[in-house]
C-alpha cells in the first residue's frame, strides 16, 4: 500500500480501510514535525502539533478535495495548528535538540548543533509570516505554488515574503545577531 498515491490512500481510508491512513502518517510525519518545530521552536509542542494535525486530518478526511494535493491540505492544517500554538504563548528559547541521530564525530555533532541553534535563533527573530515561508520552502521543500496553497496567499506574496525573509536572515546571520 506504500506505493499508492495520496489520493488513492485517502479514498481507501474514507471507504473503510483506516490502515491506509497509516501510510500517510508514515509518509508525512517527519516533514510536518519539522515544519511545526521550526515555527514553534519547541520539540514537545511540535510533537503535539503533529499528532493533532493527523487527528484533525483523519476526522476531516471526507472534506478533502482530491483535485488539490493532499500534501498541501495537511500542511495547511499543520501550519494552522502551529500558529494557534504560537498565538497562545510567548516566543520560546532557541532550539537545542538534534533532530536526527547520526554516526558523526563529537566535533561534527557539536558544530551541527551549534549551527542548528544559530539558524533557529535567527528564524525566531523573523516575523511569523516570514518564518512560515522560509520553513515551508527550505525545510519542507515546498514549491512556491504549494506554499501559496498551504498558506492561502497569492504566489507573488510568497515570493515577496521569501525575498524579504532571506534578506533579514542574511542580515541577522552575517551581522552576528543570532545569539545561541
Amino acid at each position: 500500500m506504500t506505493g499508492h498515491d495520496d489520493s488513492s490512500l485517502v479514498r481507501d481510508c474514507v471507504h473503510g480501510r483506516p490502515q491506509a491512513f497509516d501510510v500517510l502518517v508514515d509518509r508525512y510525519y517527519k516533514v510536518l514535525f519539522n515544519v511545526a518545530l521550526r515555527i514553534v521552536g519547541d520539540p514537545e509542542e511540535a510533537r503535539d502539533i503533529t499528532q493533532t494535525t493527523f487527528m484533525k486530518a483523519y476526522e476531516k478526511l471526507h472534506t478533502y478535495d482530491p483535485k488539490y494535493k493532499f500534501f498541501s491540505w495537511i500542511y495547511r492544517i499543520a501550519v494552522n495548528e502551529s500558529l494557534n500554538t504560537t498565538g497562545r504563548r510567548r516566543p520560546s528559547e532557541p532550539l537545542d535538540v538534534e533532530l536526527a541521530a547520526r554516526a558523526d564525530t563529537p566535533e561534527q555533532d557539536y558544530e551541527r548543533n551549534r549551527l542548528n541553534q544559530t539558524v533557529q535563533a535567527a528564524l525566531m527573530k523573523l516575523t511569523l509570516e516570514h518564518r512560515q515561508v522560509v520553513v515551508l520552502r527550505h525545510f519542507g521543500d515546498l514549491s512556491y505554488r504549494d506554499i501559496a496553497t498551504a498558506l492561502a496567499i497569492p504566489e507573488k506574496t510568497v515570493k515577496s515574503r521569501l525575498f524579504a525573509a532571506r534578506r533579514q536572515l542574511c542580515t541577522i546571520l552575517i551581522g552576528g545577531r543570532a545569539t545561541t
